[in-house]
């Protein structure tokens, strides 16, 4: 039977599916939520798309019909996952009742928590796609970004209510910490999977928040003119 009919609005592509009892959305949902435990732990060039129909029991006919291609596939993905990381990250980096660090470090210890109870298999999603930025469609890469920038914002954001509280220097570049921090936690992350420990992301908590203690360094001497010009000694 022909999907496509000049008389009628056009349907979605791929087989539909049989009554499972769910409707339309719930399946849909049902298939993100299995890509997303899937891709944690595993990369996108190396998933197929019929293990995660299976978990879900949908027709491998039945796929396009959610979803129009295996990239709008991992689009959705990436969008769940940040929309879900950024309620956690907010969970914790908005919380009034902390101290604006102690914010940052139960997230931290939450995250130590987490990557734990999965037994090391589940990283980051973003990080995960990120470290096959090669081979990913164009589409992700600029996605990816986004979600990364979205990230650094909301932690510069409590890194400056770190400064209004006195926690951390007021001359420090709030921006460029929290880049430093996202920067330096994929990375940890990473670390923890391939070492089985939450050490490597201790040892990245510790540096950090020591640079976020350490003074701002202090202005080099500029000589006033050429290569002659020295610093007269006090009288």
């Amino acid at each position: 039977m022909s999907i496509r009919s000049a008389a009628k609005p056009v349907r979605r592509r791929g087989r539909p599916p049989k009554d499972s009892g769910r409707s339309y959305t719930e399946t849909r949902q049902a298939l993100i939520q299995a890509g997303l435990a899937l891709l944690t732990e595993k990369g996108y060039s190396s998933v197929g798309i019929d293990p995660i129909l299976r978990s879900v029991d949908v027709p491998k006919g039945s796929f396009y019909h959610y979803f129009k291609s295996k990239e709008a596939f991992g689009q959705a993905l990436i969008e769940a996952y940040a929309d879900y990381f950024a309620g956690k990250l907010d969970r914790f980096l908005l919380n009034t009742q902390e101290a604006p660090l102690q914010r940052l470090r139960h997230f931290i210890d939450d995250a130590g928590q987490g990557i734990q109870r999965h037994a090391f298999q589940r990283g980051c999603l973003i990080g995960n796609l990120g470290q096959e930025a090669g081979v990913l469609p164009p589409s992700f890469r600029q996605q990816l970004s986004q979600v990364f920038n979205d990230w650094q914002a909301r932690t510069a954001r409590c890194l400056r209510e770190a400064q209004a509280a006195g926690e951390i220097a007021s001359d420090l570049d709030s921006d460029r910490l929290a880049a430093w921090f996202w920067i330096g936690w994929e990375g940890a992350v990473l670390r923890a999977r391939l070492e089985a420990s939450t050490l490597p992301l201790e040892i990245f908590a510790e540096g950090f928040f020591m640079r976020l203690q350490s003074p701002s360094p202090a202005p080099e001497c500029v000589p006033e003119s050429g290569p002659a010009a020295s610093v007269k000694p006090a009288r």
